[in-house]
């Protein structure tokens, strides 16, 4: 099978002339890359990437990327890879200790949010991203780091054995009841396979005790100059950069004797493998089944002008399969809550592809959920797709394709860096999007539907069209609970051959091609316009009375932004209508427009790039939106019909309803579930600010939630729209006039003040409760809120964003890095324009139950600290921080329009001076807005332990 495929991708591959530079080469050299990158390898075997790009000025992002995962790993070295992650930021040649995260703090890249890393079965990145480049000395000490990563650590036995601590709480965090399953049943999956035996966080009988000679050993294995590679993008000197890193890693030697890196293979299999696991913690029937094949595109040809028709072909299956799924996940009668089907990488391993379905089972028995999933599979295999639903898969891909290389000049350094980690580590293709936009439109034109229709058949088929038995995964994580059923090998074997032999009806396409707005509104009129002072804005007033500004901007070539916000929300709503509020937000994912329904509307806006909605808060509504310039008028038509013709479909609404129960179901088993509903037990007396519960389901109908919507969104005139980006006014204002001034409303009874709600905001006093629950794998959840009342000025705003940063990192260094008590740990919260009590900090995490009294007492002091006593040398790096991303957001569509909409909420104006006040920041501001907050003496602790003992970890 594989062969015929290659074969019929070679005779593709001869077709395409996007490029001269690239259709005249011989057909398997390996592809050339975008002509901006500076690429290069050194004599030592190092790679470098290397773009010029100020998006956004000003900074850069500098990674590592190593072909290096836990897959490298021995037996008795399980978890090295990610506990050498680990030490990276505990120690080098250059920055002994933390002192690395520190001095990077001080210069505005912020651990955790920037500078990060992350260990995979085959590879490891290293990142330090949104580094300000004004400094060039700045930019050689991040080389500098990437150079300690790659051949400097330290490797100190102490900070060993500090981070031991560090990893078994990340281990504790992760063990709930799906990874459980996964580790048991990965083995199963895999046989002989190091990928199932291989996940990243390793064993805790290695992490406790590896010897630091072993880690070290590791290191000197595996990180090595041939498998990695330096990324560079960002608003930095080229060949300034490119010397730098000759300079700076050329030195490193490569190891004599090095072991060769392996891709490691997954056998065939005999029939048909079960892997069958059940949890206690589990909280919904999940299965897949996998029918494994090699790789379509060798590993070897992943760079070379193979790949584009094969990713083509996958791509277009997996959108029509998607589609398939998602039209039967709004079936209120489907066995399953939910379902989808892909053609792609098997399960964990690139070295292998697969042809999956992936399902969550309603009720108590999987194998009704199975057969039905499975059916559908086999519908799409044996009578292929349609021509209907071919011409909507290709005008969405290249849809999405013209609207990247309309944007290609405003392109973020994140994009270019994972594309470029990803030629390194995967071998894909990074051409550039305008040889490949020419390529992806060739393509399309010429694969006939054929050619995607013998995709699936070879894989799935024998050559007498029966299914084939042999290469089967059928893998199944399921609920402990005492009333499902778990699924026998024969029930299942046997669920297979039934569907296999029914003889399947020809799926039946059913788009429309009828208007979205079937009768257009006649137009309304612009009243008046003005400036807005300080924003470079037209404020426009309507004839319905609704407003709308516009920010036209260069940010971005081919991006429109709307936002909205009115006074008022659920607040005003009845406590009796608990239920219908707290399904709220899920009855809007599925909204329909006018006659067309969710799954309708989703063909008709295939090709469009556009879409907009409305939200609902406490005290606050929401409008947003966003388009390409083509497709600003199916923006507006989406306004429109959000304002004046929203409808819900009974079908889709209880189809939705079904997954969402399904979901929750068996949630009072998961600890993390028990606690967030504890919390919003504890700090809440509304019902309305519960979680949503299986008897909520019970309460709600598609014509009561549609009642509700258009009961919180009944006068549009509350509204203010505020759209900002590549707008020409000319075309605007008649589509404006046309869609939202004709807009039915009522100026004369718009929402001018909003009465707070106690029951909604979290209750006053300072107090401690606790809660048990059974768990598998014991930790102590906690929970420390402080809230209250806070003048809302751009300072304050500012003060406590700072305060919250510098609060984390205390509790960073003290309660994970010292104490070793939790995994994570920091503190979040922020000054809100709404609401009684509009400023909360909350420190949220699972931790070591011996640990949490401890804990408890140095959290208390260190805030009680926060109020007294803030440095200037701690100060300065949030001030940093904030001054890098006020300038980045200045640059954002998004940035503006959801700024601008938000002031009308209180009138207050705090983006115009922003970077005024945050350079200006003081100690005694941040101390200050502590003190307020403290001085209130809401201080909440809630705390989650295990009720039961787990087993032994």
């Amino acid at each position: 099978m594989k062969k015929m495929f290659f074969r019929a991708a070679m005779l593709l591959v001869g077709l395409i002339i996007a490029l001269p530079s690239v259709a005249q080469m011989p057909q398997m050299q390996q592809l050339p890359l975008d002509k901006a990158v500076r690429y290069g390898k050194l004599d030592n075997g190092l790679t470098y990437y290397i773009r010029q790009n100020d998006k956004p000025k000003g900074q850069a992002d500098f990674y590592i990327a190593q072909n290096v995962g836990s897959m490298m790993e021995e037996e008795n070295q399980r978890g090295l890879a990610h506990f050498l992650e680990h030490m990276c930021f505990n120690g080098t040649n250059t920055f002994p200790g933390n002192s690395m995260i520190d001095w990077l703090e001080a210069h505005g890249v912020k651990f955790g949010h920037d500078l990060n890393a992350y260990t995979g079965f085959d590879n490891t990145v290293y990142q330090i991203p949104n580094v300000p480049t004004a400094d060039k000395g700045l930019q050689d000490t991040c080389l500098i780091i990437l150079r300690d990563w790659a051949d400097g650590l330290i490797l100190d036995p102490a900070e060993i054995d500090k981070e031991r601590g560090v990893i078994h709480e990340e281990w504790r965090r992760s063990m709930a009841g799906q990874m459980r399953i996964l580790e048991k049943q990965l083995p199963v999956v895999y046989g002989d396979s190091k990928y199932g035996k291989r996940l990243p966080i390793g064993t805790m009988e290695v992490v406790d005790n590896f010897s630091p000679k072993a880690l070290r050993d590791y290191y000197e294995s595996w990180y090595r100059p041939d498998l990695q590679a330096v990324i560079v993008v960002g608003d930095i000197d080229p060949d300034y950069i490119e010397a730098k890193i000759k300079e700076v890693f050329s030195p490193v030697k490569m190891p004599e004797n090095a072991k060769p890196r392996v891709w490691e293979k997954v056998a065939d299999n005999q029939g048909t493998i079960y892997a069958i696991g059940s949890d206690k913690e589990m909280t919904q029937p999940e299965a897949a089944l996998m029918f494994k094949v090699d790789n379509l595109l060798p590993r070897e040809m992943t760079n070379t002008q193979a790949y584009y028709p094969v990713q083509f072909m996958k791509t277009m299956i997996n959108m029509m399969l998607g589609e398939r799924f998602r039209e039967l996940n709004s079936n209120p009668d489907s066995k399953f809550a939910s379902a989808s089907a892909s053609l792609g990488q098997f399960f964990i391993s690139p070295t292998k592809d697969a042809v999956s379905i992936d399902f969550t089972a309603k009720g108590d028995d999987l194998t009704p959920a199975f057969k039905e999933a499975y059916r559908e599979l086999l519908r799409a295999v044996k009578g292929g797709f349609t021509a209907s639903e071919y011409d909507r898969a290709k005008t969405e891909f290249l849809s999405r394709i013209d609207k990247a290389y309309d944007n290609r000049n405003d392109v973020k350094n994140n994009q270019y860096v994972q594309e470029y980690v990803r030629n390194f580590t995967e071998g894909e293709p990074a051409i550039g999007i305008e040889a490949e936009k020419q390529i992806w439109h060739q393509l399309a034109q010429m694969l006939p539907l054929e050619a995607i229709n013998s995709v699936l058949p070879e894989i799935v088929l024998n050559p007498d069209k029966t299914v084939k038995q042999d290469n089967r995964v059928f893998l199944a994580m399921l609920p402990e609970n005492g009333t499902f059923v778990i699924p026998q090998e024969q029930e299942l074997a046997a669920a297979l051959a039934e569907v296999e032999a029914e003889q399947l009806e020809a799926f039946v396409d059913n788009s429309r091609t009828d208007p979205l707005v079937a009768n257009m509104p006649k137009p309304g009129k612009i009243k008046s316009k003005k400036a807005v002072p300080g924003y470079d804005a037209t404020e426009y007033t309507l004839s319905n009375g609704m407003k709308v500004v516009v920010k036209p901007t260069d940010f971005k070539e081919n991006e429109i932004v709307m936002s909205g916000m009115a006074k008022g929300g659920t607040s005003t709503i009845a406590d009796s209508k608990a239920a219908l509020v707290k399904y709220l937000p899920y009855a809007t994912a599925k909204l329909g427009l006018g006659t067309y329904n969710n799954a309708d509307l989703a063909k008709y806006l295939t090709g469009k790039q556009a879409s907009a909605a409305l939200g609902y808060g406490k005290y606050s509504r929401t409008a947003s939106g966003n388009s390409t310039v083509k497709d600003l008028p199916t923006l507006m038509e989406l306004i429109y019909m959000n304002f004046t013709n929203p409808n819900i479909d009974e079908k889709e609404f209880e189809a939705f309803k079904g997954i969402i129960k399904t979901s929750i179901a068996n949630q009072e088993k998961d600890p993390q579930f028990v606690f967030q509903q504890k919390l919003s037990e504890t700090l809440f007396a509304s019902p309305k600010q519960q979680f949503l519960v299986s008897e909520d389901l019970d309460k709600v109908d598609a014509a009561s939630s549609l009642a509700l919507i258009k009961e919180l969104s009944a006068n549009p005139a509350d509204f203010t729209l505020y759209f900002v980006g590549n707008i020409d006014p000319a075309t605007f204002e008649p589509l404006m006039e046309q869609y939202i001034a004709s807009i039915p409303t009522n100026p004369k009874k718009v929402v001018k003040s909003v009465k707070y709600d106690q029951s909604l905001e979290a209750v006053n006093g300072t107090f401690t409760k606790n809660f048990t629950t059974p768990m598998e794998t014991p930790q102590t959840w906690t929970l420390v809120l402080l809230s209250g009342n806070v003048p809302y000025t751009g300072v304050n705003k500012a003060a406590a964003n700072a305060a919250s940063q510098i609060l984390s990192n205390r509790l960073l260094k003290k309660i994970r890095e010292e104490m070793g008590a939790t995994y994570s740990v920091g503190a979040y919260g922020g000054l809100s324009r709404e609401g009684g009590k509009n400023l909360a900090i909350q420190i949220a995490f699972p931790g070591k139950p011996e640990l949490s009294e401890q804990s408890l007492a140095e959290i208390n002091r260190i805030v009680k600290e926060m109020t007294q006593n803030v440095t200037e040398e701690e100060l300065a790096p949030v001030r940093e921080y904030l001054v890098k991303n006020i300038v980045k957001g200045q640059r954002e569509n998004n940035e503006w329009a959801q700024t601008m909409s938000a002031q009308s909420i209180n009138g207050v104006d705090t983006w115009l001076d922003q970077l005024e006040v945050a350079n200006k920041l003081t100690v005694n501001d941040v101390m200050n807005v502590m003190k307020l907050l403290l001085d209130q003496n809401n201080y909440a602790t809630i705390l989650l332990n295990a009720s039961e003992s787990a087993a032994k970890e």
